[in-house]
């Protein structure tokens, strides 16, 4: 029989944070809609229109750059809904949701400085320094990449369609917006209750913590790094960032480690800790977005693509720091 304690336990745990990213994904949800059914794609597409344009990426993707900087559910669903509608092609789909990397990277930069600057002081600015450097340097290579990929007619702007009604513009695109909401909705709840369910209880029963752990012990391919170094990456992989912070705060007080060398090993363990993270958080509501299948499709090449442009970076401030 299951206890009162037990359901309220489950509640916290699932019933709560189910229903809160539900109420984000139906707020991100209604925004994009409500955007798309004014014409307003082109009107944000400006902020980026020099990037696009040289990248022949459509309005639509500039508009969710520009929309990512406020809500990443947004601007994913907001291509979501440009890539059902065949505005934009599933190549360009994927660019996209990378060309992203620096808008969705600012969305989480003050609440990652402002727990690492009291930690490890200055070498805080200098880490995330490097990480908005190497999101700058993703957004840059998708341009090119989207220059030499892509038609380039693709990046022209477009006429948009004019409201049916354009007396009440507004009350006509709430109307659009509403109607294609509820059809929407419904597919979205569809896939993300039973993902996030199944992840929850995965994450219960220890599986992510086991990998983790397992990452973390079978670090001894990396001897070229010193042992102070090495229980901060175990700490990171085996816990969480926080715990890494706390660790290397405490051997930067000590002396034992360098501010340089600090800002390296929190780079590798960027690097390591990241897939395992991004599929348990990330992956329940991607699969809402987009179908189960394109948002581990979208998820790989993001987190690979991450990897590999955070490693560049850790490489070069090795290289010319240390």
């Amino acid at each position: 029989m299951i206890t009162q304690d037990a359901l309220v336990d489950l509640w916290l745990h699932l019933g709560w944070p189910l229903t809160r990213l539900l109420l984000y994904l139906a707020i991100g949800l209604l925004v994009a809609l409500f955007i798309e059914s004014l014409n307003y794609t082109r009107k944000l597409a400006v902020v980026a229109r020099p990037l696009t344009r040289f990248g022949h990426l459509a309005p639509i993707t500039g508009a969710s750059f520009s929309l990512c900087f406020f809500s990443g559910m947004a601007a994913n669903t907001l291509l979501a809904e440009g890539y059902e509608q065949q505005k934009i092609s599933r190549k360009e789909l994927i660019l996209a949701n990378l060309f992203n990397s620096l808008p969705a990277n600012f969305l989480h930069l003050p609440t990652t400085f402002f727990i690492a600057a009291p930690i490890i002081k200055g070498a805080a600015v200098v880490y995330i320094g490097l990480t908005i450097s190497a999101a700058l340097f993703r957004t840059l290579c998708i341009a090119v990449i989207g220059r030499i990929l892509l038609p380039r007619q693709n990046g022209e702007p477009q006429a948009g369609e004019l409201p049916p009604d354009p007396a009440n513009p507004f009350r006509t695109a709430l109307k659009n917006t509403l109607k294609r909401f509820k059809r929407r909705i419904r597919k979205i709840v569809t896939y993300t209750v039973p993902i996030y369910i199944l992840f929850y209880f995965l994450n219960e029963a220890g599986f992510f913590q086991v990998a983790e752990q397992f990452i973390g012990a079978h670090l001894s391919w990396m001897s070229w790094l010193t042992p102070q170094a090495l229980s901060i990456l175990t700490f990171q992989m085996a816990a969480e960032f926080t715990a890494g912070l706390a660790a290397a705060g405490s051997l930067l007080a000590s002396g034992a480690m360098e501010a340089k060398e600090i800002v390296l090993v929190l780079l590798i363990g960027n690097v390591l800790s990241s897939p395992i993270r991004a599929i348990r958080h990330q992956y329940p509501y991607y699969a809402g977005i987009f179908k189960p299948g394109l948002a581990a499709q979208l998820i790989f090449f993001s987190q690979s693509f991450r990897a590999l442009s955070i490693a560049l970076i850790a490489f070069l401030y090795y290289t010319l720091c240390m």
